[in-house]
C-alpha cells in the first residue's frame, strides 16, 4: 500500500495585524479616535458598531504605494486631475460609519473640492477607494463605501485585484476601471511584479505603455 504524501503548508501572507471591537456606538468610536491621536500609524475602519484597528506591515504599505504610483502613472498621463485623500477619515455619523482606506481619490469630481478641505456633509464622496486587504477583516468593506456612494472601489489582496463599481446602490464586480478603462488586470500584475525587483524600471516601463496606449 503506497502510503499518503502530505503537501506542504504553503504559509499565507501576512499584510496586516487587526483588532476589532463589536457593539460600539458613535460616541465610544469618537474617544478611542481621539484618545489614539492624530500621530498614530494605525488605521480605524468603524462600520455600524463594530470598530476594527488595522496595523499595516510590509506587504500591505508596500501594495499601497506601489498601486498609488500606478494611479499617479495613469492620471498624469492622461491628462487628468486628481486630489489625493490618502487615508483621510471619512465620517458620516448619519450614516454610522467612518472608515480610513488606504487610499481615496477625487478624479472626475476633482473641480468640485480642489484647493479645499472636503466636507462629506456637502460634497460627493471620493470616486475611487483603494483598500488593501491581504489577511481576514470583519468588516464588510463592499457594503461600506456602497453606503457612501464611492463610485469605484479597488479591492488587492496580495494575489487578486478586484474592481468593483456602484450600480443602483450596490457594487457589481467588472473586469475593467471606469475611470482607467484600457488597463487590464494584467498590467497592474505585470507591474507589481517588476516593482519587487526595481521600482524605478518598473514604472519607466508602465509609462511607456501608457503613452503607447494613447497615441
Amino acid at each position: 500500500m503506497l502510503s499518503s504524501v502530505q503537501l506542504p503548508k504553503i504559509p499565507q501572507p501576512v499584510g496586516e495585524k487587526r483588532v476589532t471591537f463589536h457593539h460600539l456606538n458613535w460616541q465610544a468610536y469618537q474617544q478611542i479616535l481621539q484618545a489614539l491621536a492624530d500621530n498614530r500609524s494605525a488605521r480605524l475602519t468603524y462600520n455600524l458598531g463594530i470598530l476594527e484597528i488595522t496595523m499595516p506591515l510590509e506587504d500591505h504599505e508596500s501594495a499601497v504605494r506601489l498601486i498609488e504610483l500606478f494611479i499617479r502613472i495613469l492620471v498624469v498621463e492622461m491628462g487628468l486631475k486628481i486630489k489625493t485623500m490618502g487615508s483621510t477619515t471619512l465620517e458620516r455619523e448619519d450614516l454610522d460609519r467612518s472608515p480610513e482606506p488606504d487610499n481615496a481619490y477625487y478624479i472626475q469630481n476633482q473641480p468640485l473640492v480642489a484647493g479645499r478641505k472636503v466636507d462629506l456633509k456637502q460634497d460627493p464622496p471620493p470616486d475611487l477607494v483603494v483598500e488593501i486587504d491581504i489577511t481576514h477583516t470583519d468588516i464588510d468593506k463592499l457594503q461600506l463605501y456602497a453606503s457612501l456612494g464611492v463610485p469605484e472601489f479597488w479591492r488587492y489582496n496580495g494575489r487578486l485585484w478586484r474592481v468593483y463599481q456602484l450600480q443602483a446602490g450596490q457594487y457589481r464586480e467588472v473586469e475593467s476601471s471606469l475611470t482607467f478603462p484600457f488597463v487590464s488586470k494584467e498590467r497592474l500584475y505585470e507591474f507589481l511584479n517588476q516593482a519587487q525587483q526595481d521600482e524605478v524600471e518598473a514604472e519607466q516601463t508602465f509609462r511607456f505603455w501608457v503613452r503607447q496606449q494613447l497615441q
